[in-house]
């Protein structure tokens, strides 16, 4: 090891809580040199026996580390240093040190759960907290736990809380170190942005001021591939005696090395975030940040995680802004205001709380639990989703892996799509490719097809290009097995999302997974029967498709008929207003074929109706609403009786109304139905006793009539005839509590009430009586009604 770097000065410290723990975590901000420093030193210290893997987050981190470590000795990469990344690998039997990218190392432990040969477990730049990342510590601390107590584990961050993931792998312990760094002087824009500028134009402009205003290299953060290009194009005869470098992911790596190597004149190196950790470019004292970081979100329109463009937080501004101040005092330009700095978050979430997590299920199936120490959990709601969806797709059975689900798992591919190529074989290559990437021909219209012919003619575009690629290495690992046309390659990989057109002229569709989907009425799709959609806006309820491609269903028969279902369905249908019942052929959700069920069972047809309650509503007969309220009375007055509020009976439908509905099935029939004899079932002997006695449904009059008793009031109450309670000298009652009782004229009209009957006859009564003979002559009105007898007849002619 040759000039000194700021973490040679804890290297003692860490090798000896290595040696006497197995276990650390290390802080030590970008420029320390823990990447190419602690492995080496670790080796030196004869701290291993056997390989050391070290995991970085980006192929470029990997190659570069591996690089500076062999210089370091004065070897060759594949020496005593090598790398592993997707499709390349360089290293030999005397590898010691392997730097592997993060998905390598799950796919190491997954075909060898004691990792035999490895001594050690280094996980660089953690704090980016990638799922991979997640998932790999997890999987290492459990065979630390129950399989290699010998197996030493170093996490290593620049900004990470190290508490938590030193409490996480057992009270590690936490070493310290400092970074290096010059002062950075951070310019910011006077104004904002104006909405109409395209990203691509405002940092060319910015990049275009920082040339002029200073003199060193300039690193410029922008979000993507695309946006490189775009600037690159846009700063083109405006920089005179500037080399202008593109650095990203699926660059070849002969032109990443251009960027990373020391230049002899001045250069502008375009980059996305793999430039913000794990490397450190020469020449480099400008830093312009775009604002924007480019990172892995579910995506609820393609049913898969994918790249969306975000701001920045500060954590990851703070971070590009020190890639100015690595080798001397620098600038740091942001394309957004002061003011408007406040509004960024403060960190970025770790993927696994807002990534597609079927990849992940996939992998902990493989494992053979869940049950595995994670820093962050997954999210309950979204492990649920993603089990489902690979129970779909054939991988998981009762949740556990198939022999189908470990094919998929050792694909470097979502599981959709994994499977997809596992079932339809090398043919299916160019439309997974096509389906793991961004949308190269936007604005052509729905129709995928477009996109694979673009493809396969030779379209000379960097997306296409891209594509191609993948498409290639994908199909040199497929295998061979029975021809499907596109549209049944894309039904294997979205089960869910086949849709099938609504009734009626605007182009929606129902699709297999239950949610709706729409697209514009000029598409030339928009006529299409079916559809496997593999695309959309995302929205919950219904989606603008975006991708699809339309499907016979002969053709969707062929390749999903082991899904399709004939199903008896009787269900409750708000628009018609009955319930409908229909025997059916049924892929999820969709209907293929459909016809009436006349002989549908009494019971399902009632089961079926509660739905139709449910959202109807109650319709009780006044003697219904009377036994409710005589129900209520007696449940306040302390005995136990269930509630008949509509709260309590909507709850309890299946129990009381189910065995009394009988043939009713739409909502003319439930209007006329009578609830009364259901509510009454719902109490039994022992109830209906205590009811009768403490609120009685009838008053019986002095002619033997029984009058009902409404309940519903502050009082008992009954209406009945003046002359019907002729003769009563004692105010009635019930349950020992007066009833109020409103008096009738003949003609049905109130005419006193009263919870004092002998109060009335010696107070108002006289009153009315002298009212009442005028208007109904014929109907007697004796001076003493104490001593009249009770009647309802009229006075007999000419008395």
């Amino acid at each position: 090891m040759t000039s000194a770097l700021p973490i040679d000065h804890v290297l003692p410290e860490l090798m000896a809580a290595l040696t006497t723990k197995g276990h650390a975590v290390l802080q030590a901000p970008p420029g320390a040199g823990k990447t190419t420093r602690v492995p080496l030193a670790m080796l030196e210290a004869g701290l291993v026996t056997g390989r050391i893997l070290m995991l970085e987050p980006r192929r470029l981190a990997a190659r570069a580390a591996a690089e500076r470590m062999a210089l370091s000795l004065g070897e060759r990469v594949g020496e005593t240093v090598g790398y592993r990344i997707r499709g390349e690998a360089k290293v030999s039997r005397a590898t010691r040190i392997e730097v592997v990218t993060e998905g390598i190392l799950t796919r190491m432990i997954q075909g060898d759960a004691g990792l035999e040969g490895v001594g050690a477990v280094i996980f660089d730049e953690f704090h980016e907290r990638s799922l991979n990342a997640d998932l790999g510590l997890a999987l290492a601390l459990d065979i630390r736990e129950g399989l290699r107590d010998e197996l030493i584990l170093l996490v290593m961050s620049a900004t990470l809380d190290a508490g938590p993931v030193a409490a996480l792998m057992g009270d590690a312990p936490v070493v310290t170190s400092a970074g290096q760094s010059f002062p950075v002087e951070t310019r910011w824009l006077d104004k904002p942005t104006p909405k109409e500028q395209r990203l691509e134009a405002a940092a060319a402009a910015l990049i275009t001021r920082a040339a002029g205003e200073t003199d060193g290299g300039i690193l410029a953060f922008l979000p993507g591939e695309r946006e490189i290009r775009q600037v690159a194009s846009a700063l083109a005869g405006r920089l005179s005696g500037v080399e202008v470098l593109p650095l990203y992911g699926s660059l070849p790596f002969k032109e990443q090395q251009r960027a990373l190597r020391p230049s002899g004149g001045r250069k502008v190196v375009l980059a996305t975030a793999i430039a913000e950790t794990s490397l450190t470019i020469p020449d480099i004292t400008v830093v312009v940040d775009a604002g924007r970081a480019r990172r892995a979100r579910y995506d609820p329109g393609s049913g898969m995680s994918r790249l969306v463009t975000e701001r920045v937080t500060r954590a990851e501004a703070d971070q590009r802004r020190g890639r100015a101040g690595r080798v001397a005092a620098g600038v740091c330009y942001r394309l957004w205001t002061k003011g408007e700095e406040g509004a960024l978050a403060a960190f970025p979430p770790a993927e696994i709380e807002t990534a597609d997590l079927a990849g992940l299920a996939l992998e902990l199936a493989d494992w053979g639990t869940a049950d595995v120490p994670f820093l962050t959990p997954p999210p309950k709601g979204a492990m649920a989703e993603a089990e489902a969806l690979l129970t779909g797709l054939g991988a998981l059975d009762q949740g556990r892996i198939t022999e189908h689900g470990r094919a998929l798992a050792k694909m470097p591919l979502h599981p959709r799509l994994a499977h997809m190529i596992a079932v339809a074989g090398a043919d299916a290559a160019d439309l997974a490719a096509l389906l793991g990437d961004r949308d190269p021909l936007r604005g052509v219209g729905v129709d995928l097809g477009l996109r694979l012919r673009a493809m396969r003619d030779g379209r000379r575009e960097p997306g296409l290009e891209r594509i191609r690629s993948e498409a290639k290495r994908l199909r040199s690992r497929a295998g061979t097995t029975r021809r499907r046309d596109p549209a049944e390659q894309a039904a294997l990989a979205f089960p869910d999302r086949v849709g099938l057109r609504r009734p009626g002229e605007d182009p929606r569709w129902l699709l297999s997974g239950g949610r709706g989907a729409k697209m514009d009425a000029g598409d030339d799709l928009a006529g299409s029967r079916l559809l496997v959609v593999t695309d959309t806006d995302g929205h919950p309820r219904e989606a603008m498709i975006r991708t699809a491609l339309p499907i016979s269903e002969s053709a969707l028969r062929d390749v999903m008929g082991d899904q399709i279902e004939t199903v008896e369905a009787v269900e409750w249908s708000r628009r018609k207003g009955r319930v409908v019942a229909r025997i059916e052929e049924r892929l999820g959700a969709i209907a293929l074929t459909s016809r009436a069920w006349t002989e549908a069972p009494e019971a399902l047809i009632a089961a079926a109706m509660l739905e139709g309650v449910r959202q109807l509503g109650f319709s009780f007969s006044p003697a219904a609403e009377r036994f409710r309220a005589r129900v209520e009375m007696v449940r306040t007055a302390g005995f136990e009786l269930p509630g008949m509020d509509d709260a309590a009976l909507i709850e309890d439908l299946e129990d009381w109304l189910l065995p009394h509905l009988g043939r009713v099935k739409n909502a003319n029939d439930w209007k006329g139905f009578d609830l009364l004899p259901a509510l009454r079932a719902r109490l039994d002997w022992g109830q209906m006793q205590v009811l009768d006695r403490e609120t009685p449904a009838h008053f019986e009059t002095p002619l033997g009539r029984k009058i009902p008793i409404d309940y519903g009031q502050e009082a008992p109450e009954i209406s009945l005839r003046l002359q019907e309670m002729f003769g009563v000298t004692r105010h009635p009652t019930v349950a020992g509590r007066p009833l109020r009782v409103t008096l009738l004229s003949p003609g049905q009209k109130a005419v006193q009430t009263t919870m004092d009957i002998p109060g009335f006859w010696v107070s108002s009564y006289e009153d009315v009586r002298k009212d009442m003979r005028g208007r109904y002559p014929k109907h007697p009105w004796p001076e003493d009604p104490t001593v009249a007898d009770p009647t309802l007849r009229a006075k007999p002619r000419r008395s």
